[in-house]
């Protein structure tokens, strides 16, 4: 693509800073960790800083003759060869101004980084005709995104402002009744994590038909209502059902009407006036959902980030891992969907960080659960799906015992003692303890209680 345009920089901002390191080489270890070889636009400029970097980072003195030797070793040529590097330092800049100097560079830098950026979004819009309209806008996005990401540099902090942040959150804790995160709305489950904590990816695995995405829409509502005066916000990503079937379900629970009944519209006029104020109480919260059924990873980043923008994101669940799809034009390559899944949970945990919000991901489990005597899951159940054991802060399966065979009695039918009986296993928690939490679970209206036995059933 034809540039007919000057790219921005700052010459004399370029010659300061390099003179300034000539004429007092320690002021490198106030540079070196700033500012990048391409923050440099004139050509001659970058082999000079690469030098210096070079030589500092093996030790060796930084002036004119030991930097002209370094570029003749390398074959970096430079105009004005030794005679300009003794003229970046004849032009006597100000050390008191290497501040001004920097940032002028980083600006200019950016720019042309944004400027780039846009030509090659320009460039295969016009030149990638097998692109649809979506991916070529999470393209966009994505480019434009991982420029903003750069200027986030990491910086040490001081041990007395850590402490204060870490006494500002006690204090808070000791407000919130011992809770960290988010409520899930269950005092047996907030026990053990200590709610559900920004940057944290948290996994619920299950066989299927366990309950997997009952028992989530059930925490989903409950931390709408229970968290932030009842204005938390939800995003749900449901690639498995419609947004019409996950609100009749937590109609179901809410009302406490069945969900057979909702379905067919079998309602007595007391279960009319129930459902009623169950819409109500519902449609005061914050839950959003998505129901595309072809969304992908960069499509859930791209949404949930508009989210966040507008202050309407606490926390994110998606209904369920293995249906995320990597995008269709991806430059990256798997040999395996194992490793694509790996990828997508990665990219899950990096987006909890970014947004500072907690991130819950169903996932499902392998067919070799169902090949041992003892079917609770456990976590090497996980390893056939990639990293996603590994990139989790928190996992947890649910089990049923009440589903399978061996638990019916003589006449075929499930045993009312544990029907609905539920283990909840909390089998990692990297900041905390594992345990099994029990809960009942009314398969009639999809609804999930606590319930504390003392005896195993």
């Amino acid at each position: 693509m034809n540039q007919n345009f000057k790219l921005p920089y700052y010459l004399e901002a370029e010659q300061s800073i390099l003179g300034i390191i000539f004429l007092d080489p320690k002021q490198i270890i106030n540079i070196v960790n700033r500012l990048e070889v391409s923050d440099f636009f004139n050509i001659d400029h970058q082999y000079i800083y690469l030098a210096m970097k070079e030589l500092y980072y093996q030790r060796k003195e930084i002036d004119y003759y030991s930097v002209y030797i370094f570029l003749e070793e390398k074959k970096k040529y430079i105009e004005g060869g030794r005679d300009y590097l003794i003229k970046l330092g004849s032009l006597f800049p100000s050390i008191y101004h290497l501040d001004n100097y920097i940032e002028f560079l980083l600006e200019a830098s950016l720019k042309r980084e944004i400027i780039n950026a846009a030509s090659t979004i320009v460039h295969d819009g016009i030149n990638n005709n097998d692109i649809d309209s979506q991916s070529f806008l999470n393209f966009a996005e994505e480019k434009i995104f991982q420029i903003s990401q750069k200027k986030k540099s990491s910086h040490f902090i001081r041990i007395n402002s850590l402490l204060q942040e870490i006494k500002e959150k006690t204090i808070n804790i000791r407000r919130e009744h011992n809770i960290i995160g988010l409520s899930s709305g269950y005092e047996n489950l907030d026990e053990i994590t200590l709610g559900f904590k920004p940057e944290e990816l948290i996994i619920l695995a299950a066989r299927p038909s366990m309950g997997k995405s009952s028992f989530m829409m059930n925490i989903a509502v409950n931390i709408a209502q229970k968290n932030k005066n009842s204005k938390a916000s939800v995003a749900i990503f449901s690639l498995e059902m419609s947004n019409e079937q996950l609100g009749t379900r937590m109609l179901s629970f809410i009302s406490e009407i069945p969900h057979k009944n909702i379905q067919l519209g079998i309602l007595s006029e007391k279960q009319i006036n129930l459902l009623n104020a169950s819409i109500y109480q519902l449609e005061t919260l914050n839950i959003y959902f998505d129901d595309t059924t072809t969304v992908n990873i960069l499509d859930i980043i791209s949404q949930c980030r508009k989210l966040k923008n507008q202050n309407k994101l606490d926390i994110v669940i998606i209904d369920y891992l293995q249906l995320i799809k990597k995008p269709s034009k991806s430059n990256s390559h798997f040999f395996n969907r194992q490793e694509e899944v790996s990828d997508i949970s990665k990219s899950l945990k990096q987006m909890a960080r970014e947004l500072k919000v907690p991130v819950i991901a169903l996932s499902q489990l392998s067919r070799e659960v169902e090949k041992r005597e003892d079917k609770r899951p456990i976590l090497s159940d996980l390893r056939d799906s990639g990293s996603i054991e590994q990139d989790a802060d928190i996992v947890m399966f649910l089990y049923r015992k009440g589903y399978y065979n061996k638990y019916k009695n003589e006449t075929n039918e499930i045993d009312n003692n544990i029907k609905g009986y539920t283990e909840l296993i909390i089998a990692k928690n990297r900041q905390g303890a594992t345990s099994t939490k029990t809960f009942n679970f009314d398969s009639n209206c999809l609804l999930f209680y606590e319930i504390e036995l003392n005896k195993e059933i």
